[in-house]
């Protein structure tokens, strides 16, 4: 890409500092922001990197960009906004877009890099990421020059199998003891023999040899009870890459698949807040600042795309700015704290209000200190739920098709709350390093009422063999028993288990 083509044009500068001014107006604060203009081929190659204009070369990149290219030459999709968690951080324009889409995207933007630069969850990331990205590269690039494309790519390929495996709150609790403390080893039980009252006898009664025979069976005895990992290890992919007898380049490339979790973790966490966040401040802006008369029905028409609803799907979009609304509303109205709550009567409940106008200034404590989980359990209220007429569905192969299961809030708000912790997905921790001193890896799953996908869990296993290099072991439930599959590097086994 030509940095120069990239540059914005006149227009589009005086455009961009005009939503600049309104968005600081308004109260955010975020990163300087580098706006570039693609064109429709430019966008979809950065899209394909995640954002990145530059990231390790792999062929999965290609899989997304075909098909990024081909929705858009069908007319199926569009990208309109693409923004960078870094500092200054970067936003890219589609070249074709027109004005009101420009602002729109300009607007969106500024809500999103307010969001990354004050929510919590996003302390911990690195703010030079698009450096470090580009850094990343370069050295996968160097190994597949000095040991070929295939060999690296399929390594990434394993590794790529295993990223969620890793611990999504470890940046924000303390699991570990401090490095200092777990390098402290314990007091060495020391060989002595037979007590003897002569000293000259000692040498005798307690030959050098005995002593030495003594020594390892003591050291045996400290090494099992030495139990690896310590607590249950729910960071696999650390584990790993303290433990595994992995080779210089494979210990890179995996610290590099793991770092790259780490910093898109908190987007993810964060879905239905950033965009709800983002969409509520292009609304407001858009409408009560920016907006001419000649764009409102092109705004209109593209931002009702933005909220819209697929069957199957939940919108992040629709759900998050609903929900920033409810909660700046009820603090306005005051429709919060004991009083509220103890209200039994439905219409006053519906018509309370005394006036607090706390809503702005609650909206932005709460874009500070939550992430979606708690945001929803905490925000998400009964009648939010009817308002926005939420339900829980599900196939029902009686009759061969989709139904509604639920309209009860708590089955709602539990069901919403189970496809957000961990991201929906299973929680696997390493239980033991050594499983019945064999060097063989054992894993736990902690099972929450859901059984895990029998064909996904042996493909992990066998991903995770060929990192280990040793038999590699996983405990789960199926259909309430307990279960322990194996993989031996050849075959998979399973027998029951004692949970």
């Amino acid at each position: 890409m030509d940095p120069k083509h990239t540059q914005l044009p006149a227009r589009l500068h005086d455009i961009r500092k005009r939503i600049e001014g309104h968005a600081r107006a308004y109260g955010l604060d975020f990163f300087d922001t580098v706006f570039e203009v693609l064109k429709f081929d430019e966008i979809n190659m950065v899209a394909a990197y995640g954002g990145f204009p530059n990231r390790y070369p792999h062929w999965r990149f290609g899989m997304e960009y075909e098909r990024l290219s081909k929705g858009y030459e069908y007319g199926l999709s569009k990208i309109y906004e693409m923004v960078i968690n870094n500092d200054p951080s970067y936003a890219y324009l589609l070249e074709s877009n027109a004005d009101v889409d420009q602002k729109l995207v300009m607007a969106h933007v500024f809500g999103h890099v307010d969001f990354f630069k004050n929510n919590f969850m996003f302390r911990h990331t690195n703010r030079k990421m698009m450096d470090q990205m580009a850094n990343h590269a370069t050295r996968v690039r160097r190994y597949q020059d000095k040991l070929g494309v295939e060999m690296v790519e399929d390594f990434i390929d394993r590794c790529l199998s295993l990223e969620n495996l890793i611990d999504y709150q470890a940046p924000y609790v303390k699991r570990r003891a401090d490095r200092s403390a777990r390098d402290e080893e314990p007091e060495r039980k020391m060989a002595v023999g037979f007590k003897t009252e002569r000293e000259y006898m000692r040498e005798y009664i307690n030959p050098a040899a005995f002593l030495e025979a003594q020594q390892k069976r003591l050291d045996a005895e400290a090494a099992k009870k030495k139990k690896l990992p310590e607590r249950p290890e729910r960071d696999v992919l650390l584990f790993l890459l303290e433990n595994a007898p992995l080779e210089r380049w494979e210990h890179d490339v995996l610290s590099i698949v793991r770092e790259e979790a780490y910093y898109l973790a908190p987007q993810g966490q964060t879905k239905i807040m950033n965009e709800g966040w983002a969409t509520y401040w292009h609304s407001k802006i858009m409408t009560e600042k920016a907006l001419d008369a000649s764009e409102i029905i092109d705004y209109a028409d593209h931002h009702s795309g933005t909220l819209a609803t697929s069957p199957g799907q939940l919108n992040p979009y629709k759900l998050g700015v609903e929900l920033w609304r409810d909660v700046e509303d009820r603090w306005n109205k005051g429709r919060f704290g004991k009083e509220y709550d103890e209200c039994d009567s439905f219409v006053q409940r519906r018509n309370w209000d005394k006036k607090l106008g706390l809503g702005r200034q609650k909206i932005f404590e709460v874009r500070k200190h939550y992430n979606d989980v708690t945001f929803i359990d905490e925000f998400l209220t009964l009648e939010f739920a009817v308002d926005q007429k939420l339900f829980t569905f599900g196939y029902d192969e009686k009759h061969q098709r989709w139904e509604i299961r639920d309209r009860e809030f708590r089955k709602v708000k539990e069901k919403l709350l189970q496809m957000l912790t961990n991201f929906g997905q299973p929680v696997i921790a390493v239980e033991d390093g050594n499983h019945e001193n064999r060097g063989e890896l054992l894993l736990a799953h902690r099972h929450e009422g859901v059984d895990l996908k029998l064909d996904y869990a042996r493909d992990t296993l066998r991903n995770l063999h060929s990192l280990w290099r040793r038999p590699v072991n996983l405990v789960t439930r199926v259909e309430g028993r307990g279960m322990l599959f194996h993989f031996d590097g050849k075959e998979h086994s399973e027998r029951r288990a004692d949970l």
